[in-house]
């Protein structure tokens, strides 16, 4: 059955996700509103202990099922140190970059309340310091001005701000009127928008899947262990929904979607890449192939904690993955069709 693929509907599920704080380990608001969303649709969910969220469509065939994840944690960080002169000293959690978070304003979530701040160099006035520009950025060199008249330790552990407290970056969420969204954290939100709206579509169009499907929503992709737990054991296919990160030597670009032929963790099942490339070019869809040399996926972790499942990957292409993230509604739309091409089609072997 065909749905519509109403692109702006997509991009502003995308913009409610981001714009909700989810580092991994701190997930709970950000789970708690799926929840609410699949529970007014009538979908059958359930929390996992990591704190994920698992949602059941039921299907035709209940003996074979496929499993589809998009994760919804993101790159943040923790107090590490609250220094003398009252700035925070910060420990990053997942992969980003020093570099990629100077200047970025943050949020800290303390006993007593949340605190804005803004991450910045040590030495970062150039009227003071001549290697303003030139000294490393790490862990030693950056830190957090909060916002507060704080000038002490003591200052700051009387606002209820301690070690182990989250951090969470401003997403910056913009979309603009040529179809793009930008933000940080469109990995894997963007990814997360696509599979509820198309939840939502099949719930609503009535459509009735081939295979029982779980949608799992992982919590803790970022730190490498996200979605390789609480896989049902009639589970034949994985399919992870991840960014296609863009740059120099991939054919990845923001308005395709992207699959994923090889990673860091090795390759993708080449049965179940050849399917989707063939239902992307039945349907006319834009699409690339591409490898991803320093990238793992809830599907590539599945299958190191020893889960026997044809394992596939895509997802839109997203340009300065881990930074100030960017794509576009068009390779929003693409991933949706290719998605649902998928979940109508036969398991590999059927």
């Amino acid at each position: 059955m065909q749905i519509d693929f109403d692109g702006t509907a997509v991009m502003e599920i995308v913009r409610e996700l981001v714009a909700v704080p989810s580092p991994a380990g701190f997930t709970d608001q950000v789970i708690g509103k799926l929840e609410a969303y699949l529970n007014s649709l009538g979908i059958p969910n359930q929390r996992n202990r990591k704190g994920g969220l698992l949602a059941t469509l039921q299907g035709q065939n209940t003996a074979k099922r496929r499993i589809i994840t998009a994760h919804l944690d993101t790159l943040g960080a923790m107090v590490k140190e609250i220094k003398p002169d009252g700035r925070l000293k910060l420990s990053l959690i997942g992969g980003s970059r020093w570099n990629h978070i100077e200047g970025e304003y943050c949020q800290i979530f303390a006993s007593k309340g949340v605190y804005t701040g803004t991450i910045l160099m040590h030495k970062t006035s150039v009227h003071v310091y001549k290697d303003a520009g030139t000294l490393e950025r790490s862990s030693d060199t950056m830190e957090v001005r909060l916002d507060e008249k704080v000038s002490s330790a003591d200052d700051v552990k009387k606002l209820g701000i301690g070690v182990g407290d989250f951090v969470a970056f401003d997403p910056r969420v913009v979309l603009t009127p040529s179809g793009f969204i930008k933000s940080r954290h469109l990995d894997d939100k963007a990814s997360a928008g696509i599979l509820l709206y198309l939840i939502k579509a099949i719930k609503e169009n009535n459509v009735i899947l081939p295979y029982t499907t779980h949608i799992l929503f992982s919590t803790h992709e970022e730190v490498g262990f996200g979605g390789n737990s609480n896989i049902p054991a009639e589970a034949v296919e994985y399919l992870a929904v991840d960014m296609g990160a863009v740059g120099d030597g991939q054919t990845s670009d923001e308005y395709s979607v992207c699959i994923c032929a090889m990673d860091s963790t090795g390759p993708y099942n080449h049965q179940l890449r050849q399917r989707l490339v063939d239902l992307a070019e039945q349907h006319g869809l834009n699409y690339k192939v591409d490898i991803y040399p320093h990238y793992g996926s809830d599907a590539s972790a599945a299958l190191r904690a020893g889960h026997d499942l044809i394992h596939g990957l895509v997802g839109p292409g997203i340009d300065a993955s881990h930074a100030f993230e960017r794509t576009h509604m068009e390779a929003v739309v693409n991933t949706a069709k290719l998605v649902y091409y998928y979940l109508l089609s036969p398991i590999i072997g059927d």
